[in-house]
């Protein structure tokens, strides 16, 4: 079964080695790995999609938590969450087959990006199975090239982890109250 974690790390240099070192070494393929800032500037959100069973999945997240620089571990695979993916496909489209590509693409609410006197390249973005789907549609026209971003994906509602992790670097950088002190 696929899983997908929400891990809060440090932005620092070596971090996204370290994370793939951690599923190399326990011989973990990753199915897609999306990483970028947040609305905080010294954090950066890592989503991870990984086919594994329930058990080997909480050792997943127990062993992230290992890793000096992971503020926050979080599966969200069986909660309710927004899940996107992007893809840019560049298709053969003489013209004959030109507008019959595009109304491919507008059905399935794609945009064209580029037009060349041979191909388009359209951009589409959604679930995993809306790109498969309009992947499987344009094949007969020809696909030269395509490449996908992997999945991102957030909570649905007001709370989300990024709030635990911002209030949880406030306190440390504020000297909260978890903080003891010696006189």
């Amino acid at each position: 079964m696929l899983n997908t974690f929400v891990v809060y790390v440090e932005n620092k240099p070596g971090v996204l080695t370290r994370v793939a070192s951690l599923f190399r070494r326990r011989a973990f393929n990753i199915d897609s790995l999306t990483v970028g800032r947040t609305e905080k500037p010294e954090v950066s959100r890592m989503t991870i999609t990984v086919d594994a069973d329930r058990d080997q999945a909480r050792r997943i997240e127990a062993n992230l938590y290992k890793l000096v620089n992971v503020l926050l571990v979080e599966n969200i695979t069986n909660q309710p969450s927004i899940v996107r993916d992007l893809a840019m496909i560049k298709v053969a489209a003489t013209h004959e087959a030109r507008s019959h590509v595009l109304e491919l693409a507008s059905v399935f609410r794609a945009r064209v990006v580029d037009v060349a006197p041979e191909s388009l390249t359209i951009e589409i973005t959604g679930a995993e199975d809306k790109i498969d789907g309009l992947l499987e549609v344009l094949r007969p026209y020809g696909v030269l090239e395509m490449v996908r971003t992997g999945i991102v994906a957030m909570r649905r509602g007001k709370s989300s982890s990024g709030d635990a992790v911002s209030s949880r670097n406030g306190d440390q950088a504020a000297g909260g109250d978890d903080v003891a002190y010696s006189v």
